[in-house]
């Protein structure tokens, strides 16, 4: 249920910034036409999607180890006319069984803090890529301000985020596999959206929302306090979306 609340404030592509998010991190990373590429934490593919229309790759793996988003991921390229174009992995994205180097990019938005072990993730990311190719993302992570023990706890409580990385955690990691950093920046629009999140929630979404939480007004009141307290975090700059851009030796 939470993931359709999601969905139902963000739309189907569930990250912060939507299209402008996706075609800022296509632009930066040069994702071009002809190329193949594989989407780590691929959900229900709207990343995959997006490039395939407004970027015209040739061909996309999806890697997720959900079910439930993968079935949803194909019967959304079935009715978008990509099936073919896309390739789906049912996986532990540390570990895809991919072949190595076989991919011009490695992607992803917003989901790489679900991942437990996101050094073995780094290493898959850079180990799918091929030389000279290029792993971008998006993800949220834990800005220059340093979350309190307190806030840290109920943060990644309320997101079910096993931990979060900074962006020198990141860059720290890929240049350790070898990798050039392009760029690892804050997109600046973690605080600038959540009001916008919130106010469609209280002004214009509410009843959707109580219908996908069956109706629980306490469930509702904990959510929208979890939101704000999101917001307040991304005010004092404690959580930011970073974008990170990097070269495969």
């Amino acid at each position: 249920p939470e993931g359709k609340l999601w969905e139902l404030l963000m739309g189907q592509q569930i990250h912060i910034g939507g299209l402008q998010s996706s075609t800022a991190l296509a632009d930066r990373a040069g994702i071009r036409p002809g190329q193949q590429g594989v989407d780590l934490c691929c959900a229900t593919g709207a990343g995959m999607r997006f490039l395939l229309h407004f970027r015209n790759v040739s061909h996309m793996h999806g890697v997720d180890a959900t079910p439930a988003m993968l079935e949803l991921a194909r019967q959304r390229c079935r009715e978008e006319d990509l099936a073919e174009r896309v390739t789906f992995v049912e996986a532990d994205v540390c570990a895809t069984g991919l072949p190595t180097g076989a991919f011009d990019f490695v992607w992803g938005e917003d989901a790489w803090c679900y991942v437990e072990n996101k050094e073995r993730l780094i290493a898959e990311a850079v180990r799918l890529a091929r030389p000279g190719g290029v792993i971008a993302f998006t993800d949220w992570l834990e800005g220059n301000e340093p979350m309190s023990e307190a806030e840290a706890a109920r943060c990644l409580g309320f997101m079910k985020f096993p931990s979060l990385f900074t962006l020198a955690d990141y860059v720290g990691g890929l240049r350790a596999q070898g990798c050039r950093i392009r760029e690892a920046a804050d997109t600046g629009r973690f605080a600038a959206y959540m009001p916008l999140y919130l106010d469609m929630l209280e002004k214009q979404l509410t009843y959707d929302a109580l219908r996908i939480i069956g109706f629980d007004a306490a469930l509702a009141d904990s959510l929208l306090a979890g939101m704000r307290f999101l917001k307040a975090l991304a005010v004092a700059g404690k959580i930011i979306q970073g974008l990170v851009v990097a070269e495969k030796p």
